[in-house]
C-alpha cells in the first residue's frame, strides 16, 4: 500500500519520534530544505481574497506560490470564491436584496460579475470582481506563478472535478511542465481528490485535514500530500506522514495552513513541513527563508 520498507510500522515509528522528537532549531541546524511558501487566496493579507490583485500582490512580493477556491455558479461557470455564499466578500446583499442567503449556486456567472469584490477590503480596491477561474488561472501564468487549486463544496456540485480539470486542459494547465512542477489540487473531500487522481493521474493531489495515521495507507493511493491546520501538527506527524509514498512513488508531502507570524512559520518549519499556506508570505518567507 504505498508503504516505505524502512518502516516496519507507523505506530513504532510514531512512538519513536515522541521519544526522541526533532527541535524546530535542530531541524534547521541540519540543513533540512526550506518550506515553499504558498500565498492564502493571493497576497490575501494585503488585497481582497482571490481577486486578481491578490495575486499581483503575491507577485509584487516574489512569491511563486498561490492559493485560490473554486465554486460553481448557475450557470455552470466556475468562479474563484472561497465561500459557498457571496454575502461576506462582495456585495451582493445591495445588488440583489431579498435573495438571501445569495449562494453562489443560486446567481449567474453575468450576475456575480457585476459585484464589487473589493470595497469591503478597502477603497484602493472598489471594483475588483470575482474571477472566473479562467481569468485567475491567466493572470497566474501571467506572472510566471504556481498554483494550489481548492475544489470547494464539491458535494454542492456534481461533476465540478472533471469541470475544474476541463477549464485547466483548455487554458494549457495540464501539460508536462505545469503538472510537474506547478500545479496542485487539494480539497477537504477525499472522494474528490481520489476522484481528480482518476481522471488524471499525472496531477499532484492533495488531501486537506489532519487524517488519522491509520488511515494514510488509503489516502497514499490517490494523494501526493496530506495538508492540515498549522495548530494539529508536530514533528512526530510530519515525521510519519513522510514515511509513506503517493501514487507518484514520491514521500507524501505536507502543506499547512495558515500560518501568519513568524514564530509560528519558523516553529512548522521545524516540524519538517514542505509547504507554508499564509496570508502574509512576505512575512513567512522572511523568517524561514522559503
Amino acid at each position: 500500500m504505498h508503504v516505505r520498507a524502512v518502516a516496519a510500522s507507523t505506530s513504532a515509528l510514531l512512538g519513536s519520534l515522541l521519544l526522541f522528537p526533532t527541535s524546530p532549531a535542530g531541524a534547521a541546524e541540519s540543513g533540512t530544505p526550506q518550506p515553499r511558501v504558498i500565498a492564502h487566496r493571493g497576497a490575501s493579507a494585503y488585497a481582497p481574497e482571490n481577486t486578481l490583485a491578490a495575486v499581483d500582490k503575491a507577485a509584487e512580493l516574489g512569491i511563486d506560490w498561490v492559493e485560490n477556491d473554486v465554486q460553481r455558479t448557475r450557470d455552470g461557470k466556475l468562479v474563484v470564491l472561497h465561500d459557498a455564499t457571496l454575502a461576506r466578500t462582495t456585495n451582493v446583499e445591495e445588488l440583489f436584496p431579498g435573495r438571501e442567503p445569495w449562494r453562489v449556486a443560486d446567481f449567474t456567472s453575468a450576475e456575480i460579475a457585476r459585484l464589487d469584490a473589493g470595497s469591503w477590503f478597502g477603497a484602493a480596491y472598489a471594483g475588483a470582481r470575482v474571477p472566473t477561474l479562467k481569468q485567475y488561472l491567466r493572470r497566474v501564468e501571467a506572472h510566471h506563478q504556481k498554483l494550489l487549486l481548492e475544489i470547494k463544496s464539491p458535494r454542492l456540485y456534481p461533476g465540478i472535478e472533471r469541470q475544474t480539470l476541463k477549464v485547466l486542459a483548455n487554458e494549457g494547465w495540464l501539460d508536462r511542465s505545469h503538472v510537474r512542477k506547478r500545479l496542485i489540487v487539494q480539497s477537504f473531500d477525499a472522494g474528490t481528490v481520489r476522484t481528480v487522481h482518476e481522471l488524471k493521474p499525472a496531477v499532484k493531489t492533495g488531501l486537506l485535514g489532519t487524517p488519522a495515521l491509520a488511515d494514510l495507507p488509503g489516502y497514499a493511493a490517490f494523494t501526493d500530500q496530506i495538508n492540515p491546520s498549522h495548530g494539529s501538527l508536530s514533528t512526530a506527524y510530519v515525521a510519519a506522514v513522510h514515511t509513506f509514498e503517493g501514487p507518484h512513488g514520491r514521500p507524501l508531502e505536507v502543506s499547512t495552513w495558515t500560518v501568519n507570524d513568524a514564530d509560528t512559520a519558523r516553529r512548522v518549519a521545524g516540524y519538517g513541513v514542505d509547504g507554508i499556506i499564509t496570508d502574509r508570505p512576505d512575512v513567512v518567507r522572511d523568517a524561514v527563508g522559503g
